[in-house]
């Protein structure tokens, strides 16, 4: 009931979104070990690339934990793991950038990032019933109820896909930024671009993942009606 051709695909993919994990961190390591020429810490490239664009409001923060980067939209704050808000490093620079990426995206109404905050809530409601509907689906033969897990299925999908514009875009802005504006050297640009290239893979992982998963479920319903 619960095998399907697609399932080798998912595994291929899975097997491809733990392999991006184990990039990402292996070379934030290798460029956290490897200083940028400019001595700027994660802190102070986040903090100068927020003030030349004028968002002096926006605070930095540190928070524990590895890789736990990210831009609280809600609260208007850039949050930096320890590593990356106290080190002077290549990992350190480019992902404190990538984070100041959505800030500045939040300033300019970036569209997929508008668009991924107004679908967030329902994307949220809907994720979380999905499997069960799903699940029931399955269990009890009812065609309607496994329809519905699909609907609800796809907006998370959706969501998933609306954030990979969003994050390369980030990614381009803090590049783009970094070299204009003398963050990091020619020579430098190589080893930011690895550092951020490994991090986009894994959403692409994530989100190619959910697409087969969908497509599955949506193969699965209309073989029943067949």
């Amino acid at each position: 009931m619960f095998f399907h051709p697609m399932d080798f695909l998912i595994i291929i993919a899975f097997g491809l979104s733990l392999w991006a994990q184990f990039r990402v961190k292996g070379t934030f390591s290798r460029f956290s070990q490897v200083p940028i020429s400019s001595g700027m810490t994660g802190y102070e490239a986040a903090r100068r690339m927020l003030d030349n664009n004028g968002l002096y409001d926006v605070p930095v923060e540190p928070v524990q934990g590895a890789l736990t980067d990210h831009y609280d939209p809600i609260h208007r704050v850039v949050r930096l793991s320890e590593p990356v808000y106290y080190e002077n490093s290549i990992s350190a620079v480019s992902v404190a950038c990538h984070e100041v990426g959505h800030a500045i995206q939040h300033q300019q109404s970036y569209p997929m990032l508008v668009l991924r905050h107004r679908i967030f809530p329902v994307v949220n409601f809907a994720s979380g019933f999905a499997p069960f509907l799903i699940i029931a689906g399955f269990l009890f033969q009812w065609s309607g109820m496994l329809l519905a897990g699909i609907i609800f299925f796809s907006a998370a999908v959706f969501f998933q896909l609306v954030t990979l514009p969003v994050e390369f875009n980030a990614s381009n802005r803090a590049r783009d930024i970094m070299i204009s504006e003398g963050f990091i050297t020619n020579d430098e640009e190589r080893g930011v671009a690895k550092v951020l290239n490994a991090a986009a893979l894994t959403y692409v992982a994530a989100a190619l993942i959910s697409v087969l998963e969908l497509l599955k479920y949506i193969m699965i319903f209309t073989s029943r009606d067949d």
